[in-house]
């Protein structure tokens, strides 16, 4: 179980990367290929070409820190969202986490949730 804040953000890439790649390499994935900021404190996840391992990677205090899984048997599948010509795209914590157990994020059924409003800035005159 991951525990992320909602503040979070989770990119994942659609076009699969060589998986072999550590830090650096997947770091200036997330330049490249993301068009993203590695430092932002945000999670990067990334496919292998067959879909059956996964590597998230994200900055922590001090560090890169890397997850890395591979399913013995089945693939991971990509969010229904993923188009044809998007690089990435931004997923929820809780789809990372439904991704990462194996469940078809499509077929999959949430119940609404109450969220907080917006806080906004006071402003004084």
């Amino acid at each position: 179980m991951i525990f992320l804040p909602s503040a979070v953000r989770v990119y994942f890439a659609t076009q699969p990367v060589n998986l072999r790649k550590s830090y650096d390499g997947l770091s200036n994935e997330v330049r490249g290929a993301l068009a993203q900021d590695p430092l932002s404190g945000h999670v990067f996840v990334f496919l292998n070409r067959r879909k059956n391992q996964v590597k998230l990677i994200v900055w922590t205090r001090g560090g890169f820190t890397i997850v890395h899984k591979r399913l013995e048997r089945g693939t991971f599948t990509f969010p229904s969202r993923v188009t044809g010509d998007a690089t990435s795209i931004a997923i929820d914590v809780h789809e990372l986490a439904m991704l990462l157990e194996g469940i078809d994020v499509s077929r999959a059924k949430s119940k609404p949730r109450w969220e907080p409003p917006p806080r906004t800035r006071a402003t004084t005159h």
